[in-house]
Parts: structure tokens; sequence; C-alpha cells
């Protein structure tokens, strides 16, 4: 008898456990619109009008509870969206600012690899390859310029140096022939004096 006892004393306090927990987890449910709405079609009255029409009767405290958790939900979703939009703005101006930055930002990249790359001539940017064509031709016309010079210098030397030689055969001849010549004069003044002094 004892153990029927405490069985079905063990047995009812299980069930009012598993009721008290059932009941505060409806009662932690959030209010919903939707249960309102349930709420109040499962407490309506209903009759039959003189044309056989169904009515519902609901009560008014019901509804007008309804009526303001609707304004108050259309009042929540109101200031929800204005916070939004103004989050919306706030997003969207720090996207114009960033994309500003990344433009400025890129186009002083650019302009970075472009002086990296370039080399700066009489205040002229030019690029690596143009500059070294630039220079390549410039020592390039410069040893031109340096042969021919050396070629002319040459030239200039051994057509010096032959009229030099040629003004010394000249003036060794030159030389020889005035020798002749003062000898002649001397032979034909000794000539006439001889003339000169035979007359006497």
């Amino acid at each position: 008898m004892n153990f029927k006892v405490a069985l079905l004393s063990s047995l009812l306090f299980i069930s009012i456990s598993l009721n008290a927990q059932t009941s505060d987890e409806t009662e932690n449910q959030p209010n919903t619109i939707e249960k309102q709405f349930v709420e109040i079609f499962e407490g309506s009255n209903n009759y039959k009008g003189e044309r056989g029409q169904r009515y519902e009767v609901v009560k008014v405290d019901k509804l007008n509870r309804l009526k303001k958790s609707i304004s108050d939900s259309i009042s929540t979703l109101k200031n929800s969206n204005a916070s939004k939009d103004v989050t919306i703005g706030q997003q969207e101006s720090e996207i114009a600012t960033l994309e500003s930055t990344l433009k400025t930002t890129q186009n002083e990249l650019s302009a970075s690899q472009e002086k990296e790359d370039g080399i700066e001539l009489f205040g002229i940017l030019m690029s690596k390859s143009t500059y070294n064509t630039l220079m390549w031709s410039i020592i390039g016309i410069l040893l031109i310029g340096l042969i021919i010079f050396i070629f002319r210098f040459k030239n200039s030397n051994t057509v010096t140096k032959e009229s030099k030689e040629k003004l010394a055969e000249t003036e060794a001849e030159f030389e020889d022939y005035r020798q002749k010549k003062l000898e002649e004069l001397q032979q034909t003044r000794r000539k006439l004096q001889d003339e000169i002094n035979k007359n006497k």
C-alpha cells in the first residue's frame, strides 16, 4: 500500500512539475501579433444571425491590445527603418570617402611607379628604356665623332709631315741652288777682276 502511495505521489509530483514548466515556457514566449490573433480567435464567441450568417464576438480590450501592439510594431519598424536609413547614409558616405581615398592612393601609386620606373633628365620624366636609348645614342654619336676626329687628325698629321719633308727638301734644294749661284757669281767676279787687271 505504501508503495502505491509513493508511486502515485511521484507521478503527481512529476505531472505538476511538467505543467509548471510548460506554463513558464508559454509565459516566456514573446507576445507576437500572430499569437494575439490566435488568442482573439480562440477566445471569441460566435453566433448565427437572423439570416443564417455567422458572427464572431471579440472582446474590445483584446482588440485594443492588438491595435496597440500593431501600432507599436509599426512604430518600431519605422524607427528601425529610419535608423537603417541613417546607417545606410553613413555607410554610403564612408564608401564614397573610401573610394575617393582609394582613387587618390591609386593616382599616387601610379605617379610613384612612373617615377620609380623612369628617370628625370633636364626636368623631363622619361622611362628607363627611353633614357638608356638616348644615353647610348649620345655615347655612340660621341664615339663616332671621336673616331672621325682621330682619323682626320692622323690624316692632317701625315699631310703636315709630308709638307714639312717637302719644305725641307725644297729648302735644301734652294740652299744648293743658292750656293751654286754664289759660286758662279764669285767665279764671274774673279773673271771680271782678272780681265780688269789684265786691261790695266
